[in-house]
């Protein structure tokens, strides 16, 4: 394949929706999917070109970088930076001039020649200053791992992207349900997860990062966590829960199956806190915390939480910053941060993610009830002297339906062309006062501060009516723009004749995929010949601000 090396000018724009990808400072020469075939002549004019190879691979800088692409010769190379799919209308490459990147992006690649179009690829980049953070934590959890047929490449891939991110963590915390017991005697599946685990801690070099885990409802029993790692990987006392240092910052473990009812673990919480926050310079540095059970009345408004009396237990200490993970919610969701009496943050799911139940999704074989996705996610944490940050990245996100055959199925094999994609931007917290009350009256993500910036359709044809090969009708919605995320899009098909709704649904954006499509097709059932129908759509975000309607009368 001879392939031409092309640049693009162009400048960054801010972040608009998630990605981000892994990478070491040593570059090979070109980077893109695992399909490419070095050597092989360039495709014809019929064929779909091979997809574009990046100069620099997505990951953490501390400078700009800039970006050259390859592609087989007559191949044209577009690209976007939104996380949407790049089409024959986006911005071409330009030889000679690199893409600068200069802030967090997330970069879609594909090779176009003549009606022909490539995969698309997202590379992500975390641009950084040469400031040094105190400690580099990786937060994850559900990782549900119950054999090495369908995780030993999955994680290998895994830990490259960490590595891109952080070559060398402090430290990985796995918050709970590493396995998936459900009563039936797993337990001994922990070995599984502490093999592949410590495999690629080795590979990778990270032989001082700590490892730190927290126990889940699917777990098994502690006895059986105990069992399966190392000693120093769950160093507790006999009730699940411990305390660690991190390179200087305090880190708690809290056993959240137990926690409501357990007034030697609330004590020894609140007493440590309090140990803690009273020494002196410490009002204003932050103390993670990590439990697998959401709090109660705090991230993703509460969905699927428990332990109330953590929330109470917490809200006199600013200073935690408390990640959960159990609901599987996606990340992309803004509301994964929430600030009222301390931090609460969703860590997303490195098996499969879930979506607020109630809604569709576009599927292969049409609207079907869904709110779990393949997606993978981390959250990548760097503590500074003065803040917080907290970076959401895609281990998986390509599309893909949960149901591969028929069959539930959340182990979609690598290469993944998604890999390390940010799936949302960054969170800063920020611990601003001189008082605990004055540290929570600055809190920037708290309910009273939700966005309300409504979505808004950009295209001139937001609706449009498509015939599928097999003479179905759909109506096509190109996807609206919004300052964070389209959530979903409330659907109305009536038929215009009888009054009667054939289509009223709230359907998913996709936004959990990297990249996103451009545009979903919603069936239109039955559609007979010469009838008439109107529809109406609105966008959707996460926190309910909606778009004005767009309407559409068609004839089938």
């Amino acid at each position: 394949m001879r392939r031409t090396t092309i640049a693009i000018a162009a400048v960054t724009a801010a972040l608009a929706v998630p990605g981000i990808a892994p990478a070491e400072s040593q570059a090979e020469p070109s980077w893109g999917s695992s399909s490419f075939e070095w050597g092989s002549s360039s495709g014809e004019n019929n064929t779909p070109p091979a997809a574009p190879g990046v100069s620099v691979p997505g990951g953490r800088y501390e400078h700009p970088v800039d970006l050259t692409f390859t592609a087989e010769r007559g191949a044209t190379v577009r690209y976007t930076l939104d996380g949407t799919t790049p089409t024959t209308d986006s911005q071409a490459a330009t030889p000679g001039r690199p893409l600068q990147i200069a802030q967090d992006t997330n970069v879609t690649v594909a090779a176009f020649r003549g009606d022909h179009a490539s995969a698309a690829v997202s590379f992500g980049y975390l641009i950084k200053t040469s400031e040094k953070p105190l400690a580099q934590v990786v937060v994850m959890s559900d990782v549900h791992v119950g054999d090495h047929a369908n995780n030993d490449k999955k994680y290998e891939s895994f830990f490259d992207t960490i590595g891109s991110i952080f070559p060398k963590p402090d430290a990985i915390l796995s918050n709970g349900d590493m396995i998936n017991d459900n009563g039936d005697g797993k337990g001994p599946d922990h070995k599984i997860v502490a093999e592949i685990f410590q495999a690629n801690l080795a590979r990778k070099g990270m032989n001082d990062t700590q490892l730190l885990i927290s126990n889940g409802n699917h777990d098994a029993s502690l006895a059986a966590i105990r069992a399966g790692y190392p000693a120093e990987w769950f160093p507790d006392s006999g009730g699940g829960y411990y305390e660690s240092d991190v390179s200087g910052v305090h880190l708690f473990t809290v056993n959240t199956e137990t926690y409501n009812n357990d007034s030697a673990q609330r004590n020894w919480l609140k007493s440590r806190l309090t140990e803690i926050t009273a020494e002196s310079g410490n009002l204003t540095k932050p103390i993670l915390v990590q439990g697998h059970r959401p709090a109660s009345n705090t991230a993703m408004d509460g969905q699927q939480a428990s332990n109330p009396r953590l929330t109470e237990d917490l809200s006199a200490f600013p200073q935690a910053i408390f990640f959960s993970g159990h609901s599987h919610l996606n990340n992309n969701d803004d509301r994964s941060i929430h600030q009222r009496d301390f931090t609460s943050v969703n860590d997303g799911s490195m098996s499969y993610i879930e979506i607020d139940h109630g809604y569709q999704m576009v599927t292969e074989s049409g609207l079907a009830n869904r709110f779990e996705s393949p997606t993978a996610q981390a959250l990548f944490v760097e503590v500074y002297q003065d803040r917080t940050e907290i970076n959401r990245i895609n281990m998986a996100a390509d599309k893909h339906d949960i149901y591969a055959g028929g069959a539930w199925s959340a182990n979609w094999q690598p290469p993944y062309s998604s890999a390390g994609t940010l799936s949302g931007s960054g969170w800063t917290v920020e611990l601003d006062g001189s008082t605990n009350q004055q540290i929570k009256d600055n809190f920037r993500y708290t309910s009273g501060a939700r966005n309300t910036h409504a979505p808004e359709f950009t295209s001139s044809t937001p609706l449009s009516v498509t015939t599928g090969e097999n003479g179905a009708t759909a109506l096509r919605i190109a996807q609206a723009k919004d300052d964070q995320m389209v959530h979903h899009y409330a659907v109305e098909v009536t038929d215009t004749a009888t009054g009667a709704k054939v289509v009223s649904s709230k359907v998913l954006s996709d936004f959990y995929f990297m990249p996103r499509p451009n545009s979903l097709d919603i069936p239109i059932p039955d559609a007979a010949a010469g009838t008439a129908y109107e529809a109406r759509v609105e966008a959707v975000d996460a926190y309910g601000n909606r778009s004005p309607v767009t309407t559409l009368a068609f004839t089938r």
